[in-house]
């Protein structure tokens, strides 16, 4: 009886698949730039009189309102307009199909497109934060550690809302115009457009349970030295949870 073996993509196959993603995303002017210039421009365009208004722990509104706005803008661009159009683009293209049939397997596209999305919000958040610190002299996080894990943890929640883009969006265009809507919608509950403070009650409630205002509160609690409530990190883990099941549940490979 002859004994065959299946060959299992090795870490070239990986290094090859991240670079073919690399180059993709750096081909798409409008997803490399606008993930990074938009909220590099919110900076710019609050640092000024945010940055004289000590607001706590010698932290600035620029530290504890403004670099938290702008870090959840990039991580939102990211995860659920940019990577939710690629994969859409690979579905319609028939590239996952034609994966499913090969060792390297569709799951391996998705992760890959996960792990440049990372390297990408890691870029976005690191040029913001240079700018911030050089131009403007923001400071770090009192609590450099509970930031941190809140953003890692809104990256997860983030890239799962993502997902749900992308498992029900059956074109490319689609899936950025669905993203956008979700994108705005969030922010708009969570924030982006001037605080939850000037929406009704119900709508600001709401708002802080979602992926984008709990990332935000959650990373401003951080930056100030106070603690950070369970409320917007169990936001941010149900999202997760969530995104994932419904993603799970709705996502196809063709």
């Amino acid at each position: 009886m002859t004994d065959i073996s299946v060959h299992r993509p090795g870490l070239r196959s990986w290094a090859e698949l991240l670079a073919c993603e690399l180059r993709m995303v750096v081909r798409d002017t409008a997803g490399l730039i606008v993930p990074i210039g938009l909220p590099m421009l919110i900076l710019v365009m609050n640092a000024s009189a945010a940055g004289e208004q000590v607001v706590a722990n010698g932290r600035t509104a620029l530290d504890v309102y403004v670099l938290p706005l702008v870090f959840t803008m990039v991580v939102a661009t990211t995860g659920i307009v940019n990577m939710p159009s690629f994969l859409a683009y690979y579905r319609r293209s028939g590239i996952l199909r034609r994966l499913a049939v090969t060792p390297a397997s569709p799951a391996m596209v998705l992760i890959a497109q996960m792990v440049v999305g990372v390297l990408q919000t890691g870029l976005g958040i690191a040029a913001a934060w240079v700018l911030a610190m050089v131009v403007f002299g923001a400071r770090p996080p009192v609590h450099a550690g509970a930031a941190v894990g809140a953003l890692v943890l809104a990256t997860a929640a983030m890239y799962a809302v993502g997902m749900i883009v992308a498992a029900v969006a059956p074109t490319p265009n689609s899936a950025v115009a669905i993203g956008l809507a979700l994108y705005f919608a969030l922010g708009a509950l969570g924030g982006m457009f001037g605080g939850r403070d000037g929406l009704p009650d119900v709508l600001a409630a709401v708002g802080a349970w979602l992926p984008f205002g709990a990332s935000v509160e959650a990373l401003s609690a951080a930056w100030a030295g106070a603690a950070v409530q369970p409320a917007p990190l169990i936001g941010l883990f149900v999202s997760l949870l969530l995104g994932g099941v419904i993603a799970a549940a709705f996502f196809r490979w063709e």
